[in-house]
């Protein structure tokens, strides 16, 4: 009867064939994305960002289903210096919210370098900042430079 000893390097060559298999899925393809789409790369932290405005729909889940906003930012030197957001929502509900989330986002934003921009609740609104933060993320990689 053979040992576990006798059976090491067999074990050796297994575990490491294993791990390159693991790491071979990994790719540079960001999470739900293609690496060759602009919007969902990941932009380095600290990128050089364009001055200017731009504008992006963020979407989120929302016990109504799926909810949209439009958010505008205009950044000067990777500041925002403005921001304006509009609601899509479909329910009472979903109106109700983003409209608190519309009129708290700026007090939050306003001023804060973009790098920095992840916002929970605003104004009450838990819900909204998903669709606001995803709208963000597009922004950024569009205005990096």
């Amino acid at each position: 009867m053979r040992s576990l000893h006798d059976h090491k390097p067999a074990i050796a060559v297994f575990a490491g064939l294993t791990l390159v298999g693991a790491l071979a899925g990994c790719s540079s393809a960001t999470a739900g994305g293609d690496a060759n789409s602009k919007s969902d790369a990941a932009v380095p932290s600290g990128a050089t960002y364009a001055d200017g405005t731009y504008t992006e729909s963020g979407s989120y889940q929302s016990p109504n289903g799926t909810e949209t906003v439009d958010v505008t930012i205009t950044l000067g030197n990777g500041i925002v210096t403005d921001v304006t957001v509009v609601g899509k929502g479909e329910s009472r509900d979903s109106q109700r919210y983003q409209g608190e989330f519309i009129n708290g986002i700026a007090a939050e934003v306003v001023g804060k370098n973009i790098d920095t921009l992840k916002v929970s609740k605003v104004a009450g609104s838990s819900l909204t900042s998903g669709g606001f933060n995803s709208a963000v993320d597009t922004i950024k990689a569009d205005a990096a430079s």
